[in-house]
């Protein structure tokens, strides 16, 4: 497909996430896409939160984490074949052998229509409040890729807060972020505004898929969204877990940046 493609359809899953419980967690998101799936047949791309598989039971991740993929993204490609549908899985807690040892990741995958991983991104900035630094390695490198022809980028959580990364991702010429994320509460006006920030001084979408429910005392507030280039906010879910389609016009990006310049007036001499 050519970069012409005026529209995505994106399906937005929004959900409660049982931590350690990988099987229920894996059950839920297939059922979830499954039933995105079979009431929009036009779907273009399903997106995830962040550490679906595992939550954020990171003591145990160890023994709970993929092993390369295993289970939770060889189930995806599976039903990513089978309906023909683009997967931004999210992430995962997922264990991989480098350098003669075994490190654990929290990695986003991309699967296109042919159940096929177009890339893989690894979180660079691991969220030190949560101890994410204690039980994951941290990614080294950035990632984009193509959904239909439009070309995209990921990023996980907590790097949305560092917009020089994000910029750089979007200097690759994207059009579309995504951000799974397992925001929570009280933090939660920093995630609507950092989505907002990052869509207006990029001229991008942004789309912010994050968990809903509870860890012990802690509440995720869904709140997942749609930011479109301009800076306006398309759509923005409640606090329970469910699942949402919306189309986005990519034809905005294109009149948002004639209108406002802003990649051409950057001064890359200074800064």
């Amino acid at each position: 497909m050519s970069d012409k493609k005026e529209s995505l359809k994106v399906a937005l899953i929004q959900l409660q996430i049982e931590d350690g419980r990988v099987e229920n967690n894996i059950n839920r998101v297939l059922n979830r896409i499954k039933e995105a799936l079979d009431h929009n047949k036009n779907i273009d791309v399903v997106v995830l939160p962040e550490m679906w598989n595992t939550g954020y039971d990171l003591r145990n991740l160890n023994n709970i984490a993929d092993e390369e993929g295993k289970p939770s993204i060889e189930k995806l490609k599976e039903l990513a074949k089978n309906y023909a549908v683009n997967i931004v899985a999210g992430s995962i807690a997922d264990k991989r052998e480098e350098e003669g040892s075994k490190k654990i990741y929290n990695s986003s995958y991309i699967i296109n229509r042919f159940g096929e991983v177009m890339a893989r991104y690894d979180k660079v900035h691991l969220f030190r409040l949560m101890n994410e630094d204690k039980y994951l390695a941290s990614g080294s490198k950035m990632a984009t890729f193509e959904i239909d022809g439009i070309k995209c980028g990921v990023a996980i959580c907590y790097d949305l807060r560092f917009p020089e990364f994000i910029r750089k991702i979007a200097l690759e010429g994207i059009k579309v972020l995504f951000v799974p994320a397992q925001w929570p509460m009280p933090r939660d006006k920093h995630w609507r505004l950092l989505n907002v920030v990052r869509a207006i001084e990029n001229q991008i979408y942004v789309i912010g898929v994050n968990r809903a429910g509870k860890q012990g005392n802690v509440i995720f507030p869904g709140a997942s969204l749609i930011v479109d280039p301009w800076g306006e906010v398309e759509v923005e879910l409640e606090d329970k877990e469910c699942v949402f389609c919306h189309t986005i016009n990519l034809g905005k990006i294109e009149k948002v940046r004639r209108y406002l310049p802003v990649y051409e007036d950057r001064r890359p001499d200074l800064y």
